[in-house]
């Protein structure tokens, strides 16, 4: 039987591709978008650490998925780089067969101090959220105090040992959308690719308004007083963003338009939580547990079958019947963003 032949599409045809994972709920920022410091403070109680995916549940995970089309990682959270020895879960997957692209998303604070260990463990990419470049409205929407340079310095470090990086911006009208072209000339002269994302309703507790939405077609307008932008094709079914090319000299920007532009037909992301279950959506209200499948020493195979069922019976497409839908959604930081 030939490989393609056990790969799964949904009800509207997507397949599956990308496998985002949660390796903690945990996060040392807090940013109103996605953890407000109202609702996770102090006494907040983040999941007991026995319920956490162990590494190799994870792997076993992995490896049950690459028959159903998965090439794909990213390791999320939270913040993924608390989780202690996260190379070694890299280098676990890394020597997993079918797995093409392993990568993480931080908030960029730790990575200086990991990028070494990260790239010798096979990581390929990093992406590195970064909202604004002036100190003030920095530590604001991070809710911590937290200092851009230890950002910026994780950022260079990364490329110090040959981890391509590209860096993501929420764009809160009222907060930030004087940082655009700011963002845009650093990261011209930083040579990193730049992607800015339009707030989104994800979760139940950042106060979302449609209003506070900076859209995509803003975003290009202000960055078309400055620079000079070529569109770049999709470089493969369910890329998020829509890509422009600097026209004199190098590096790209992308724009991620949830709101103002779904993308939903053509999403082919699976979400697994720190504690192991599976969300078909960003935007789901809760998914499927597969922990007990992973701890029950059952046939791997039974979870290759249960992922298959629940990838076929799929039909999710928030951003497109937004405001249709009233059931409370899981947050971000549970669910890998």
């Amino acid at each position: 039987m030939n490989s393609n032949d056990l790969m799964v599409t949904d009800v509207l045809g997507r397949g599956l591709r990308d496998l985002r994972i949660s390796v903690t709920d945990r996060c040392n920022f807090r940013c109103r978008y996605c953890m407000p410091v109202e609702i996770f403070g102090a006494g907040y109680a983040f999941m007991p650490r026995e319920e956490l995916l162990t590494f190799e549940e994870i792997v076993t995970l992995v490896r049950s998925l690459i028959p159903l089309g998965i090439e794909k990682i990213r390791l999320t959270g939270g913040e993924p780089l608390l989780r202690r020895g996260l190379e070694d879960l890299v280098a676990m997957l890394a020597a997993v067969d079918g797995v093409k692209d392993i990568a993480i998303t931080t908030n960029g604070v730790l990575l200086a101090h990991h990028a070494e260990a990260l790239a010798l463990a096979g990581l390929n990419r990093v992406t590195v959220s970064l909202d604004a470049l002036d100190p003030q409205i920095f530590a604001k929407m991070n809710g911590v105090g937290a200092k851009v340079d230890r950002v910026i310095a994780g950022i260079h470090g990364a490329q110090n040992f040959g981890l391509p990086v590209k860096v993501n911006a929420v764009i809160q009208r009222g907060v930030n959308e004087g940082e655009i072209l700011p963002l845009a000339r650093w990261a011209k002269t930083a040579g990193v690719d730049l992607r800015y994302i339009e707030y989104m309703d994800v979760g139940e507790t950042n106060g979302w308004k449609y209003d506070e939405v900076v859209s995509g077609a803003e975003i290009l307008t202000i960055l078309s007083e400055e620079f000079s932008l070529a569109p770049r094709a999709p470089a493969y079914r369910g890329e998020v963003a829509v890509h422009w090319q600097h026209q004199a000299g190098a590096g790209e920007i992308g724009v991620i338009q949830s709101v103002t532009k779904p993308f939903c037909r053509d999403c082919q992301r699976l979400r697994l939580s720190a504690d192991g279950k599976i969300f078909t959506c960003l935007f789901a209200t809760d998914g499927h547990d597969l922990r007990g499948i992973l701890r029950g020493q059952l046939d791997p195979q039974l979870l290759e079958a249960t992922v298959r069922s629940i990838w076929q019976a799929r039909e999710d497409r928030y951003s497109e019947v937004r405001g249709q839908i009233t059931m409370p959604k899981a947050e971000m930081s549970y669910l890998g963003g």
